[in-house]
């Protein structure tokens, strides 16, 4: 959390900034014993022993947008508030995927030791350019929306399936064109870049596993910086060495921190860009999420 967004928003509180009570739990309950707000990003899990712990709570803010890591029902029966920062990473998310389907499409940045020992692989790294390519969201929520108009001015023509979102909705007609509104099967089988934008739900865990990947087109790329439990790691592990994929970007897993032990399936998979749950977060939008969460959690605090 930006100290600075501590500091300006939450002035007059009697406040604990500790980044590392995650690991700590037996410090983190004792820490709210008493407290009534608490700000998390996505490792502490706001349930059970550290709900009961906090007797006083009466918000939770989150440092971005997903809940899986918050028993929001357990929340709304004892009358916490839960306020994620709704908005606030979204470009940097859309940057994000954009930024990796340019880099796996072209293949050319990993040459650097290569040119440096002088073997010139001109040909070996012909790569692919974005523009003309069918870019494929599943989900089309706020961050679905950011991706699809950074891709749109790249020359991408985008489709994207989402239940949720209304036929008449005017999200599917933004002033930079018509996004094609798609069923799963036909987004799986029509995207060159498939990008995944949806929570982790008992409908969406698993939803990109072995079948699906199959059923891409040869060399696309897959990219997810939603949540890890959508996508079965192995499989894309598997359809990676099989050179079925082109290439993809994991920046969320199933299990979180990933460990050596769950990181092995990917030791030498080529064409994988694998980041630490850091698609949200830059510079510029920690300070904007930081802010947010604190205003929100000030507002909750002062308005009971």
């Amino acid at each position: 959390m930006d100290e600075a967004a501590i500091a300006a928003e939450l002035q007059g509180f009697d406040t604990l900034y500790d980044p590392g009570l995650v690991d700590r739990p037996e410090a983190l309950a004792a820490a709210l014993n008493g407290a009534d707000a608490l700000i998390v990003r996505n490792r502490t899990q706001v349930r059970g022993a550290l709900l009961a712990a906090a007797q006083d709570l009466k918000v939770v803010g989150r440092l971005g947008v997903g809940l899986d890591n918050i028993d929001v029902a357990a929340c709304r029966e004892r009358g916490i508030a839960v306020y994620p920062a709704t908005g606030a990473n979204d470009g940097a998310v859309a940057e994000y995927v954009i930024g990796t389907a340019m880099l796996l499409l072209r293949g050319a940045y990993g040459a650097t030791a290569a040119v440096a020992a002088g073997t010139w692989p001109r040909n070996a790294l012909m790569g692919r350019e974005i523009a003309g390519k069918r870019l494929g969201l599943v989900g089309f929520g706020a961050i679905a929306r950011e991706t699809a108009r950074r891709a749109a001015a790249l020359g991408m023509t985008i489709a994207a399936h989402d239940p949720f979102v209304a036929a008449d909705d005017p999200a599917w007609h933004p002033g930079y064109g018509a996004i094609g509104r798609s069923d799963l099967d036909a987004l799986f089988a029509q995207s060159d870049v498939l990008s995944l934008h949806v929570p982790l739900t008992d409908e969406t865990r698993g939803l990109v596993g072995a079948a699906a990947i199959a059923r891409m087109p040869q060399g696309a790329v897959l990219i997810n910086a939603a949540r890890g439990g959508v996508v079965d790691e192995a499989a894309v592990a598997a359809a990676l060495r099989s050179g079925h994929l082109g290439g993809a970007a994991l920046d969320v897993f199933d299990r979180e921190p990933l460990d050596a032990g769950a990181g092995a399936v990917f030791v030498d998979v080529p064409n994988l860009v694998l980041t630490p749950h850091i698609a949200g977060v830059t510079q510029e939008s920690n300070v904007r999420v930081s802010a947010v969460t604190a205003q929100a959690v000030r507002r909750h605090l002062t308005e009971q």
